[in-house]
């Protein structure tokens, strides 16, 4: 399987994820701000499933323990932040604009998207380089 389809399959796993859990989180809690917890959950539960399958058969990263493993967690999702404002930026947007969960969620895909199209380029040269 070529990268370019893996890395898209992950994306939709992990978009799915996000989505997925900001659903479930706006089912608990959709008070007037029920937006900013979801979208936090949902990228926290998407980061880490991202960062699970990219290490492993994107960039098939191993180990050698646990704090160069945390390492580089950390380092992807410093890589993330831009990546996540641009994302969050879209669905606050989307959602503003057109008022209803099912936009929002439409904005959450297009801003994922281009995300981690982003993220892909700065994990490559920053995360996960080859010495």
């Amino acid at each position: 399987m070529s990268l370019v389809i893996k890395y898209t399959l992950f994306a939709i796993i992990a978009t799915i994820v996000n989505i997925l859990c900001q659903d479930a989180v706006n089912r608990i809690y959709h008070g007037q701000y029920g937006l900013y917890p979801s979208m936090f959950l949902g990228t926290l539960v998407g980061l880490v499933v991202k960062y699970l399958l990219d290490k492993k058969y994107i960039f098939s990263f191993k180990s050698e323990n646990m704090l160069q493993d945390g390492h580089k967690f950390i380092l992807y999702s410093m890589m993330g932040v831009i990546t996540t404002f641009i994302f969050w930026g879209i669905e606050v947007g989307f959602d503003y604009t057109f008022k209803t969960i099912r936009m929002r969620y439409v904005g959450a895909v297009i801003g994922l998207s281009i995300g981690y199209w982003m993220k892909y380029q700065l994990d490559k040269r920053f995360v996960f380089i080859k010495y």
